[in-house]
Order: C-alpha cells, then sequence, then structure tokens
C-alpha cells in the first residue's frame, strides 16, 4: 500500500469575538468553512506556511502568538485503479493575530471566500472538523500540545 504524508500548518486567530475562517470546496463540491491554513511545502518552516498560507487564503497579515497543538492521524484514501492510500496527516495549530492587510477572497486557490464569525454561531455552520478541534486546543492549552481523544472519520 502507498503511504502518503501531508504537513500541514492552520490559525486560529479571534479577534473581538469572532473567528476568522476560510470557505473550502470539498471533494464532492459541498463548501465547508475551515481554518485558515493548509500544506507545507518542501524545505518551508511550518511557522512561515501559516504566515503564508492565511495571506493567501484572507488577504491578512498574522503574527504567530502561540503553538496550541499537534494533531496526527492516519486513514485510507482512496487512490486511482481502485487503490487505497495509508495517508498520514500532521497538522500545526497556531495561535495569530491580525497585524496588516485587509480582508479578501482568495482566487483561483483551495477556499472561495473569507469572512469573520461570532464565536456563538461558529456551531451552526458547516464546517470541517478542524474548526471544533483548533478552537478546542485554544480554549484547553494542552500541555502537550495533544488531545489524545480526538477521533476521526473513517480513520
Amino acid at each position: 500500500m502507498r503511504e502518503t504524508l501531508r504537513v500541514a500548518a492552520y490559525a486560529v486567530c479571534v479577534r473581538d469575538g469572532r473567528l476568522l475562517l476560510a470557505r473550502w470546496i470539498n471533494g464532492t463540491g459541498e463548501p465547508e468553512w475551515t481554518l485558515p491554513g493548509g500544506g507545507m511545502e518542501h524545505g518551508e518552516h511550518p511557522g512561515d506556511t501559516v504566515l503564508r498560507e492565511v495571506e493567501e487564503e484572507t488577504g491578512y497579515h498574522v503574527e504567530v502568538t502561540g503553538l496550541l497543538g499537534v494533531d496526527s492521524f492516519r486513514r485510507g484514501v482512496p487512490r486511482r485503479f481502485r487503490r487505497t492510500a495509508d495517508h498520514h496527516a500532521l497538522r500545526l495549530f497556531y495561535e495569530a493575530r491580525i497585524t496588516g492587510g485587509r480582508l479578501r477572497d482568495e482566487v483561483g486557490g483551495s477556499t472561495d471566500m473569507a469572512a469573520w464569525h461570532a464565536l456563538e454561531e461558529v456551531p451552526g455552520l458547516t464546517r470541517v472538523p478542524m474548526v471544533d478541534l483548533g478552537l478546542r486546543l485554544l480554549r484547553e492549552r494542552p500541555v502537550t500540545g495533544r488531545l489524545d481523544e480526538v477521533r476521526y472519520p473513517g480513520g
């Protein structure tokens, strides 16, 4: 079985009781809100990844104010010719604050919209589970950076 690895970095950015999110179009064409961030490029530090990805997806320049945690999971991912890959996702979550730029939507990328959402409205949004994980890391701030009891669909 082919093994794949994706390392990604995401920002949890809360300002005035609102969370910054980007809207991602999932594999079935449905829009879901997600944390701004994404895959690390070869040779790139994850701290630089989150800065680049937030700017690309939202238009904002941010400053990392803390490392909230690391999430790691494996699952089978369908590939060509009815094969499955053993996919390992490693995700770093950073707390960040806006230092400049202007809110705008990404053009030609993996997201199509960026917006602030009131924290109390987030549970009602169509969102990826990573949003809740990021908010939980922000609230709990586990000393190890790890939430052991996280479960993933299909994983």
